[in-house]
């Protein structure tokens, strides 16, 4: 057996920890030996379904207990899984089927309809069926080389047409080996999370969950509402919790005083950078708890740099992780003076192997062996990394660079603004002129706010277009959608 097969692994994790009640979901516990009987018992299922080994299967699931059995069953039988958001509208869903030649698709039943509309094709499991495919025996383990694909993750939906990242059985192996390594602390072991598991992050969980120390308790839900969510963490006495910005926003947003949340220690943030305000009102207001900030892509197995514990510096999102090599690049791809802001590139074994059938945006992304992650950022004098900002987003206005998130952070300072997303419009005169989207607490015209931002940011950089709206549009998972803004103005150009 290759020594970083990901079933083996599950397999390890068993007989190290034995059997406990291990997950909660919807008011009922799971043991771990149950659960990993019917990913047993469902790889045969799927096996006798026609799963071949080398398949990509698409995962089209809302959190339950089922996704952790259908990946853990895939990688038994030797398939690949291939995780798509349940967000997604039937087009996009349409094309990563398409493209993986996926020929089946596992379907919780609330989007079994939407998977059969984007598949024609393809068989359609609803979990629904998982007790009659679980009714046969148990299946052996499919050899797989530590280079075989175990997932094929779909990104870029946002900036363009989604592409598929290659990641091995090494990949992630080594990704929750250092997730854990890293960021593990004794007798850390009640989480929540709410975060969906048909996504990057969910294999991460799932892998970092592999390669565990100790036995742990997880409360599942299946997708996040605030109000429930801090019940949920003042009944299980929490300790740790993994949330994106917006999520933050939202919690807090409500009254967490009236929650007893004295044992949660832990608040891992990824996704996006979070802005000053709210790092000072999480600590304000939950000071027993310890932000740590991380860092990854899809295409890094969704890990590049992580916060330790004990050991978080403002505005950073931690130092990489043990065997990632990190450069800050210029254009050139030559490597910028400490400090500097330039491009962050990566090099590691937690790099994908390159993107699905498409050999030359993976040369070019993999340019001089470096993965070029499109993120713009700098490290400090000890090797804290600090991400600035996408590079696609980057404003250059009469010739000077602004970078969204500088403006969106100076935005945030006003009382009235619930949320600031900038982008750049194509200008004549100036080649891209700042344009804000704000959601607002409070009635303020955009000539105000604009006024405003001038005197506190100034020059160059401030927006010269406000434009107020309900809520900014989010992605699936909950980053700001700037697609979506873009188009906007596009509309109104043309209207």
């Amino acid at each position: 057996m290759a020594e970083h097969n990901l079933a083996e692994l599950a397999e390890r994790t068993l007989e190290r920890h034995g059997d406990h009640e291990s997950l909660f979901f919807e008011g009922e516990w799971h043991k771990s030996a149950r659960l990993h009987e019917r990913a047993r018992r469902l790889a045969q299922g799927l096996r006798d379904a026609g799963v071949e080994p080398g398949d990509r299967v698409v995962v089209l699931m809302a959190n339950c207990p089922e996704v952790g059995i259908a990946y853990n069953a895939l990688w038994r039988a030797g398939a690949v899984v291939t995780p798509a958001i349940f967000l997604l509208p039937p087009p996009e869903l349409r094309h990563i089927v398409d493209d993986a030649e996926a020929r089946v698709v596992i379907a919780t039943p609330e989007f079994a309809d939407t998977a059969r509309e984007a598949a024609p094709g393809a068989r359609v499991i609803s979990t629904e069926e998982f007790a009659e495919l679980e009714s046969g025996g148990e299946a052996p383990i499919v050899e797989r080389a530590d280079d075989d694909l175990a997932a094929l993750m779909y990104t870029g939906g946002t900036t363009g047409r989604a592409k598929g990242v290659m990641l091995s059985h090494e990949n992630l192996w080594l990704c929750g080996k250092v997730a854990e390594d890293t960021g593990h602390v004794e007798g850390i072991v009640r989480s929540l999370t709410s975060l969906p598991l048909s996504h990057a992050f969910g294999l991460l969980v799932t892998c970092v969950g592999l390669h565990a120390t100790e036995p742990s308790r997880h409360v599942l839900m299946r997708w996040f509402d605030p109000e429930r969510w801090l019940e949920l963490a003042q009944e299980h006495r929490t300790q740790i919790v993994a949330v994106v910005p917006s999520m933050l926003h939202l919690l807090l947003a409500q009254p967490l005083e009236d929650y007893d949340l004295s044992e949660l220690r832990y608040v891992a943030s990824g996704a996006a950078p979070l802005a000053p305000d709210v790092v000072h009102e999480l600590s304000r207001r939950l000071p027993n708890a310890e932000l740590r900030e991380g860092y990854g892509l899809t295409e890094t197995s969704a890990l590049v740099s992580t916060t330790r514990p004990g050991h978080g510096r403002a505005g950073s999102v931690g130092q990489p992780v043990p065997g990632m090599e990190v450069r800050i690049l210029d254009d050139e791809d030559v490597e910028v003076p400490i400090g500097e802001v330039g491009e962050i590139c990566c090099r590691s074994a937690l790099v994908m192997r390159g993107y699905w059938r498409a050999p030359e945006q993976t040369e070019e992304t993999m340019r001089g062996g470096w993965l070029h992650t499109g993120d713009l950022g700098r490290v400090d004098e000890d090797g804290y990394l600090y991400v600035v900002d996408r590079k696609k987003d980057l404003i250059i206005r009469g010739g000077f660079n602004v970078f969204p998130r500088d403006v969106e952070e100076a935005l945030l300072e006003h009382s009235a603004v619930e949320g600031a997303a900038v982008v750049g419009r194509p200008d004549p005169k100036c080649g891209e002129e700042v344009v804000a989207f704000v959601a607002l607490r409070e009635a303020l015209e955009p000539a105000e706010l604009v006024a405003w931002a001038r005197t506190r940011i100034g020059g160059y950089k401030y927006p010269r277009e406000v434009h107020v709206v309900p809520a900014l549009p989010l992605t699936p998972i909950g980053k700001v959608d700037r697609k979506a803004l873009r188009a906007r103005l596009h509309e109104k150009v043309g209207a």
